[in-house]
Formats: C-alpha cells, structure tokens, sequence
C-alpha cells in the first residue's frame, strides 16, 4: 500500500473535488450568475424573485425535486442508464466477473456460516462439560 501513496491520494482527491468540492461550487456558481446576469436585468423575473435568497430558496424547494425527479428516470425509466452500462462493461469487462462469480461467492459464504455455526455449537457443547 505505501509504494500506492501518491497513486492513491491523486485518485482519493480527484474523487473528493469532482464530486463534492466542484458540484457544490458549480452550484453556487450557477446560482449566483443565473441570479445576476439574467433575473436581475429582467424586471419581470426581479418582480417574481426580489431577492437573491429568494431565488435560492425557490430552487432548493422546485428545483432539487425536479431533479431528484429527471434522476430517477434517468435510472429506472431512460434506455440512457442502459447505454451507460453496457459502455461501462465493453471497456472494462473484469466488471462482468462480478456477476459471474456471485452466485460462487454466494454459496461460499452460505456455507462459511455453517461451518462458523457449527463449530460455535461444538464449542458451546464442549464448554458446558
């Protein structure tokens, strides 16, 4: 692990900034120049939104379930997620193995849990006598 280290932490900070330090930026971005450059020129929206907060508090309660909403389609009614997939398992087929060995691994757990239980119950036995 430790000739990893930078190989690992270059991974671990590309993970934490694309999908938490960039989304919320890009969020508060989107917010902000939305708010500034376009609602605020147009006095009809500057009429519906008087205030920056304002603004904000209507996406949080419109928009987040709107796009909880465009998600979920996305994953359970869109061929999109499909497509996705099956590009995800043509560039990396190991992920297929997963699936494969399931049902192995499966079974192999289902019996280290008898033999564990079995060997619980001999040593509860052999600790009563």
């Amino acid at each position: 692990m430790r000739k990893n280290l930078g190989f690992r932490s270059w991974f671990y900070f590309r993970t934490g900034w694309s999908m938490y330090f960039a989304f919320i930026l890009s969020a508060v971005n989107t917010l902000t120049v939305t708010y500034y450059l376009a609602i605020e020129r147009a006095q009809v929206l500057k009429d519906i939104f008087p205030s920056f907060l304002i603004y904000v508090a209507f996406f949080v309660l419109i928009g987040v379930p709107i796009l909880i909403t465009v998600g979920l389609i996305h994953f359970k009614k869109s061929s999109a997620h499909k497509a996705q997939v099956d590009i995800s398992i043509e560039s990396n087929p190991y992920v297929i193995r997963n699936l494969v060995n399931s049902e192995l691994i499966i079974n192999l757990n289902v019996r280290l849990a008898k033999i564990i239980l079995e060997l619980t119950i001999s040593l509860v036995v052999i600790c009563r006598y």
